[in-house]
């Protein structure tokens, strides 16, 4: 049997979902592929269902916390059973509604099977013959596992999509791996009663690039859990039922050392595409384009920004010009933003530290300390530090770094201020509050202002004022 059509679109999740509908507005003559289930990395394994244990443990953290407020409350009693019958009740809703989605599209659009290529415009789907004039690849990514871990460890050896079809919650759970995922699992799991210990292969925890911010963070994260940073070579091993790794046991090792595209098995190495030194795709962000001629890649399988948002937008992009194509148009991409939902959260808006200093940027540095920012004292999470960066000369803002309270909110504000083009006076201009945790923010941009010794504007165009000094805050 075969089948043609426009545009193919190999897997059904964000970005898939996004270059569904994207190429739609094209054609009709849309197929989109699916080989396991429709649904999407973020409903079911993970930004929502991470969210639900993370919520679960603040609630836990926020019991043991009351008295520092004077409000005397007995230590929290965790219901494991109860804490993970409801993340995965909600998680199963969340999917859901992704799954009522895709399978409210037209059945003649829909295709379940596993897809590889035979040439550039035709892919087998178990031994179903697909021709279409341009294809588009969002196959996603998986848990990258060491080498020779599964096979010593057998089922002791979980990744994050396991964590959340748990019945009840673990007595144990080495972390290994502390980044997004490691450090949010991490937190949650050991506000929630489980004996944790993190361990990180290098000094770096979190994604922060800032060797300041990094040094606060691997501070403020070994005072919240058991945490071992320099691990090296880690060697986990079976010692009875549990597994033996840094000189303790545990029942479960939680492998988070990253993920790795699902590009394998699609049969992509017979059509002689470009990649870099290093073997990696050469895939342009701005049109999904992989090499000249028909197929578009684009979500986690491209590696570049593994985050909802960033998959959405490259569904969008890859999906409209596979449809075009060879009209292939280049689409501008929004200002980097990522959060980490640890505690203190991450936050990291525009170019980071790192990209700046590899770029030789000449850029300036705004900083603040949370420890005595008022809100923030307030409300007891008076912890952390934000850098703002500037480009000297003419003071636009090109990116921030922060691990601290309300950084998924500042986050926010900072990556539309990169966007536009701010510079730092004009930030300065929009209304702060008080008292609020923003506040940190001005102080920040103040400082930063002041060190680029930039001239003031005409008083009636600085509408800054010392609010936040004159109170105290």
């Amino acid at each position: 049997m075969t089948h043609s059509c426009d545009v193919a679109i190999i897997g059904a999740g964000t970005a898939g979902m996004a270059a569904y509908r994207a190429a739609r507005r094209h054609t009709e003559r849309v197929l989109l592929i699916e080989a396991a289930h429709y649904g999407t990395t973020c409903a079911r394994v993970g930004c929502m269902p991470s969210k639900l244990l993370i919520a679960a443990a603040d609630a836990a953290e926020a019991v043991r916390e009351a008295h520092r407020f004077g409000v005397q409350a007995d230590a929290p009693a965790i219901d494991g059973r109860a804490v993970m019958q409801r993340v995965r009740s909600e998680r199963d809703r969340f999917v859901g509604f992704v799954t009522d989605t895709v399978e409210g599209w037209p059945e003649a659009t829909r295709l379940f099977g596993r897809a590889s290529f035979v040439d550039a415009n035709t892919l087998d789907v178990d031994g179903r013959r697909i021709e279409a004039r341009a294809v588009v690849v969002a196959t996603g990514s998986r848990p990258r596992l060491p080498a020779g871990w599964r096979e010593r460890l057998g089922h002791r050896l979980i990744v994050n999509d396991d964590v959340f079809d748990w019945v009840d919650l673990p007595r144990s759970v080495a972390v290994v791996g502390a980044g997004v995922i490691g450090l949010e699992l991490a937190l949650a799991l050991h506000r929630l009663g489980v004996r944790v210990r993190l361990f990180a292969r290098g000094e770096r925890i979190s994604p922060l690039t800032d060797p300041e911010l990094q040094a606060l963070g691997r501070q403020l994260f070994a005072e919240a859990l058991p945490l071992t940073a320099n691990a090296g070579d880690l060697q986990p091993a079976v010692d009875g039922d549990q597994v033996l790794l840094g000189g303790e046991r545990f029942d479960l090792l939680l492998c988070a050392s990253g993920r790795e595209p699902n590009l394998d098995g699609l049969g992509l190495e017979a059509l002689a595409l470009p990649r870099d030194a290093a073997g990696r795709p050469r895939i342009d962000r701005h049109t999904g384009q992989w090499g000249a001629g028909p197929l578009f890649v684009a979500g986690d399988a491209t590696e570049d920004r593994p985050l909802l948002h960033e998959a959405a937008d490259a569904g969008r992009i890859a999906g409209d010009n596979a449809a075009r194509f060879p009209d292939v148009h280049r689409r501008p991409r929004r200002a980097p933003l990522a959060v980490v939902f640890s505690d203190p959260q991450i936050a990291m808006a525009g170019a980071s530290h790192a990209e700046l200093t590899a770029a030789g940027t000449a850029f300036d540095t705004g900083r603040v300390s949370f420890a005595d920012q008022g809100r923030s004292r307030v409300m007891g999470v008076n912890r952390g530090g934000l850098h703002v960066y500037a480009q000297r000369g003419t003071g636009r803002l090109l990116g921030a770094e922060m691990i601290g309270p309300a950084a998924e909110h500042i986050g926010h504000l900072l990556a539309w201020c990169v966007q536009r083009g701010d510079t730092v006076q004009q930030m300065l201009n929009y209304p702060f509050y008080h008292p609020v945790v923003e506040e940190g923010l001005r102080t920040a941009l103040r400082q930063l202002h002041n060190d680029q010794h930039l001239p003031d504007p005409p008083i009636e165009d600085c509408l800054d004022c010392d609010t936040e000094a004159e109170v105290g805050g």
